[in-house]
């Protein structure tokens, strides 16, 4: 169960990562978080008062708030590094917080056999080759760096945070709605701040209604991804359940290359071998 739900995580973390970037290129990316993550308040709040989640109320949703403002701060400070670029450096980097989430599993005391040990190396390697990593031409700056690691730190910590969150499905209901909620506000209070200092939050032909759907199916993916996730970190070893899950960035360039025929680079198609290879060890370790 572990890994099903874990892998169904990367394939909806990658899915609305490749959504979301398409939408980026025509409307502001803090509009689109917070449009699309306002979607999904609405269909989970909805959910919580049809499940009567609120009775799961408790002292562990401050993990969810935790994991609600990490996020959108984790979420901006790569969109900048990779403002900075280069991409080909920044995009492998941001896969490192998967350390966060692993780190924990072991300080709890989870010990993976030799073989799910394995799968862990070639599978953690398999994603950063995934992102295509450039070994050479422009130089990175040390504020790219940085801020890639603030980042790559924030994501991991998200994973790690929603995992504590919820011991129970409708308390995932719950847990998830708070951490939604406050993305919204911070992200919305960033957009403020943004629009204050004279960014635009629209693209020029106004508020992209057309683009509706492609938003809600952003927003609900994330959430349904952070579900799983934590489905997945409960049932089994958190090790293994962040590894399989941060396959995303296999799942967001085998995507371009079937929605957009961007040809996949040799060592992207490496990386993506390699992650498939390390999943299966972790399946069956």
């Amino acid at each position: 169960m572990t890994a099903l739900f874990a892998l169904a995580t990367s394939v909806l973390w990658g899915l609305a990562d490749f959504g979301g970037g398409l939408l980026s290129r025509r409307t502001p990316a803090l509009t689109v978080v917070v449009v699309s993550q306002s979607i999904a308040v609405t269909v989970l709040g909805v959910v919580v008062v049809a499940t009567g989640a609120w009775s799961e109320f408790g002292p562990q949703l401050w993990f969810a708030v935790a994991a609600g403002l990490v996020g959108p701060v984790a979420m901006l400070a790569f969109y900048k590094a990779l403002a900075l670029g280069p991409m080909g450096v920044v995009s492998p980097l941001g896969s490192l917080g998967v350390a966060v989430p692993v780190g924990v599993g072991l300080v709890l005391g989870e010990r993976p056999g030799l073989v799910q040990f394995a799968g862990i190396l070639v599978a953690v390697v398999g994603v950063v080759l995934a992102g295509g990593p450039q070994l050479r031409g422009a130089p990175v700056q040390r504020q790219a760096v940085l801020l890639t690691l603030l980042a790559a730190f924030g994501f991991g910590a998200v994973m790690a945070l929603i995992a504590e969150a919820s011991a129970t499905v409708t308390g995932l209901f719950l847990a998830l709605f708070v951490q939604r909620v406050t993305n919204v506000v911070a992200g919305g209070t960033a957009l403020c701040v943004s629009v204050r200092r004279g960014s635009p939050a629209l693209p020029p032909e106004g508020f992209p209604w057309t683009s509706l759907p492609a938003l809600a199916f952003v927003g609900l993916a994330d959430v349904a991804a952070n579900g799983t996730y934590s489905i997945a970190a409960q049932h089994g070893p958190v090790t293994v359940a962040a590894v399989l899950a941060s396959l995303y960035p296999v799942v967001t360039a085998l995507a371009a290359r079937g929605f957009l025929s961007e040809r996949l680079r040799a060592v992207q198609a490496a990386g993506a071998g390699l992650a498939l290879v390390g999943t299966v060890l972790l399946a069956g370790g």
